[in-house]
């Protein structure tokens, strides 16, 4: 029988003088000694005990000490707090009180822990010697609580630390970078994700991590772009929090410059809930649908269930590209284009037309394009506003009659106009179409509203405009801009 532990204690210990005697719990699986002879210097050493049964029956015991650094085979329990002259430098009880004060840590928290299915979710602080948790959902009892720490050097975090990069594991022994590491064996996890959470000068100030003792399919973009957007909003929200206390103490500081602050809080904190239930749904369709298809391949409804998960996947694309520009164009300096004539503007708008021809077969749409080249912009974002509309089109038009997308360029101005057909929006849904959170009339429908801001900001970035015109039949939406901006 074997058992491994961690063994803490001050000063050099005496192997021939020691005599360590376990409760009859250890006998059935892992546990912790912690001596102190109170000494100033700390040395940590992973034990590993061995049960030798003799031929008699009797039983011997044999320790063997191996110094941490060299450690790739034990389950370690996180370590006290301590306090070091380096680490005095930064006050991490201010840090886990700032993280608390962001109300939007715990949904970010609950978000991540449905999206990715891990156990354990944390927001720490990281520096060049301490690993603080400022916020955590520990759904394993790994018993790490607010404040609590673990040796930073004993942690992945710490190399994000040091790059700056995201790293993300789905299995660890299938994984040919981590397989060997200490820190999954350490702690006892196979799957890991953290995102760097990054201050406007590019400092790294810590972490958004989770781990899981079982493989989870953590490396696919939507997850990635999430866990990245996550690490951005809590950057961004402590330093506004900062910037919010000391306006306080700052008498320059002026009453509009607080509102905004106050008001995008309020707002980002709005689109972490929706955010969490809206690309939890698309997640759950591809799944079932794959465990469909993974059971029988040959099955009638195969084309069906593939029409479905391309429709989710195109779904959790767009609420994917629409949140990271909103991120940006709210929280950043703006929504940024590179707008070009290299390559034509028509196979674009066409792209976008055949895939939602493949995901919804059974809607029509017509095309008057003629669209004169070469025409100045950013042609991917241009695909992005167009699908945007089009995908509002398909969702609140009516599904028995066309839909019609014109396109031209005349008068130095390349328009775009998408009409569907089906319910008017009511005069109060048009005073905010534009806003983010909208839904128009049903706010039911799934979604986290933001298509038609988002289509509004890239408009503006290309010095174009986006309008509505609902009538009893048909809502027309035109989106103009020069064809040299």
């Amino acid at each position: 029988m074997r058992l491994n532990m961690m063994i803490s204690f001050d000063g050099w210990l005496n192997l021939e003088s020691t005599r360590v005697t376990l409760p009859g719990q250890w006998h059935r699986g892992f546990g912790r000694i912690v001596a102190s002879a109170g000494t100033t210097s700390a040395f940590a050493y992973v034990a590993t005990l061995v049960l030798l049964t003799l031929g008699n029956g009797r039983q011997r015991t044999q320790m063997t000490f191996v110094p941490l650094e060299h450690f790739a085979c034990s389950t370690v329990s996180p370590v006290s707090k301590r306090t070091s002259s380096s680490s005095m430098t930064v006050d991490t009880s201010a840090d886990v009180a700032a993280v608390q004060q962001i109300d939007a840590v715990p949904k970010i928290l609950d978000a991540v822990v449905r999206i990715t299915g891990m156990g354990f979710v944390a927001v720490a602080r990281v520096t060049s010697d301490r690993w603080v948790c400022c916020a955590v959902r520990d759904n394993l009892n790994f018993g790490l609580s607010e404040g609590g720490e673990l040796r930073v050097e004993t942690t992945i975090c710490n190399e994000i630390r040091d790059q700056g990069e995201l790293i993300v594991i789905n299995n660890v022994e299938a994984d040919a970078t981590f397989c060997n590491h200490p820190t999954p064996r350490m702690y006892g996890f196979k799957s890991y994700i953290s995102a760097p959470i990054k201050l406007a000068n590019g400092d790294v100030w810590g972490t958004l991590c989770a781990i899981d003792p079982q493989p989870r399919e953590l490396n696919r973009p939507e997850i990635i772009d999430t866990f990245e957007l996550f690490g951005e909003l809590i950057g961004t929200q402590l330093e506004l929090n900062e910037r919010f206390e000391q306006s306080q103490a700052n008498l320059s500081a002026t009453q509009a410059d607080l509102l905004d602050e106050r008001k995008t809080s309020e707002l980002r904190e709005q689109f972490i809930g929706v955010l969490g239930h809206d690309l939890r749904n698309p997640l759950a369709s591809i799944a079932a649908g794959m465990r469909i298809l993974l059971r029988n391949a040959n099955s009638e409804q195969a084309p069906e269930i593939v029409a479905m998960i391309q429709k989710s996947v195109m779904r959790m694309a767009g609420l994917v590209d629409n949140i990271m520009d909103f991120a940006r164009g709210r929280l950043g300096g703006g929504l940024t284009i590179r707008p070009d004539t290299s390559q034509p503007l028509t196979p674009v708008i066409e792209q976008v037309i055949n895939e939602m021809r493949f995901a919804w077969p059974s809607v029509i749409i017509e095309t008057e394009l003629e669209i004169e080249e070469p025409v100045r912009c950013d042609r991917a974002k241009i695909g992005q506003l167009f699908s945007n509309l089009l995908g509002n089109a398909i969702t609140y038009g009516d599904p028995g009659k066309p839909i019609i997308v014109a396109a031209e360029t005349s008068g130095g101005q390349f328009r775009l106009t998408v009409t569907n057909y089906g319910t008017p929006i009511s005069d109060k849904a048009m005073q905010n179409l534009f806003r983010p959170y909208t839904r128009g009339d049903r706010p039911s429908q799934q979604g986290l509203g933001l298509g038609l801001y988002i289509a509004a900001e890239i408009a503006r970035a290309h010095n174009g405009t986006v309008k509505a015109v609902s009538e009893s039949e048909a809502t027309t939406f035109e989106f103009s801009m020069p064809v040299t901006a």
